[in-house]
């Protein structure tokens, strides 16, 4: 694997969730340890976080949000299929649910998409070179189609699919998880060809779901991507890519880095999740500026880049 160049983005997901998580995800950037961020636009500290963005140089796309807290186009903060009856966005299994039951309006989706893509625009004075979504919700069905539609209208070139390579090996993931993950990625098997007809490209290798929270350490990180790469050059080569031993492999690693949420302060609208207030965010950020990791990329062929480098 030596011949290998691999270019990695290190994406600090939830960008604007409030001042702690800014600063933490600041710290990571400046440390050299993540290379690129997702800025929830409806987070608490969203206009903070892009004015740290621009201050520091950092890479920022869209983290595009329609489960947690409250949307940001006005027409639908009072009526919309997309809220519950206390008026917030329905939550990352109440959104599935509702949608199951065909309960949500693919228009709705649709416009509050946009307008995430407008306050991001006016927040950061750009469009986002890449989008994604906040618990994986652009890959469920009917809002993948919506989705693709407005990344393709702004010209958004880049996504997140969330397919882990050895994702069913990570024994230590519990079995509820373990579901939920399995169900992102059957949800991002059949979002491929959506994705594709839309022109919209992704990094080869996607890595994030087991190595979450306290689940995450180097030997963790570099495992999973010692599996991706394997995996990947093992395929048989195909015309559109005749040498795998010679090419560059892309690879995007998602991370939640922070220090803690302390309540009230935080979130989309209704107050920090327990997640934000966890140790589990304060790990993430020690174990990413660990200079073993960092060496670890030097000695084994590994740049830390963006969506726009590659």
């Amino acid at each position: 694997l030596r011949m290998l160049q691999v270019k990695l983005i290190v994406t600090g997901d939830d960008f604007g969730y409030c001042p702690r998580r800014n600063q933490g995800i600041v710290d990571c950037f400046l440390a050299g340890a993540i290379s690129n961020v997702s800025l929830l636009v409806n987070g608490s500290a969203a206009a903070d976080a892009a004015k740290l963005a621009r201050r520091y140089n950092i890479p920022i796309g869209l983290h595009a949000n329609l489960s947690e807290g409250s949307p940001v186009c006005e027409v639908l903060k009072t009526n919309s299929s997309l809220l519950n009856q206390d008026g917030f966005f329905h939550g990352k299994m109440g959104f599935r649910t509702a949608l199951s039951k065909g309960l949500l309006n693919m228009s709705e989706v649709k416009q509050e998409l946009k307008a995430q893509v407008e306050l991001f625009r006016e927040l950061t004075g750009h469009l986002p070179p890449h989008m994604d979504g906040h618990q994986h919700i652009h890959v469920l069905p009917e809002v993948r189609h919506v989705f693709a539609e407005v990344l393709e209208e702004y010209g958004i070139k880049y996504t997140r699919v969330p397919i882990e390579p050895g994702l069913h090996n990570c024994n230590w993931i519990p079995p509820s998880l373990m579901d939920f993950y399995l169900g992102v990625e059957e949800d991002s098997f059949n979002t491929v060809d959506v994705f594709t007809r839309h022109g919209i490209r992704w990094p080869d290798i996607y890595i994030g779901l087991s190595t979450m929270g306290k689940n995450m350490s180097v030997s963790n990180i570099w495992s999973a991507i010692d599996t991706a790469i394997v995996e990947l050059t093992s395929k048989a080569p195909s015309p559109a890519d005749p040498a795998p031993q010679g090419r560059t492999v892309t690879i995007e690693l998602m991370v939640h880095p922070g220090y803690p949420s302390v309540p009230p302060v935080g979130g989309c609208g209704e107050g920090p999740d327990d997640f934000s207030q966890s140790w589990e965010r304060l790990h993430e950020l020690q174990t990413l500026i660990k200079p073993e990791l960092q060496s670890h990329y030097k000695t084994r062929n590994v740049q830390l880049c963006s969506f726009k480098d590659l």
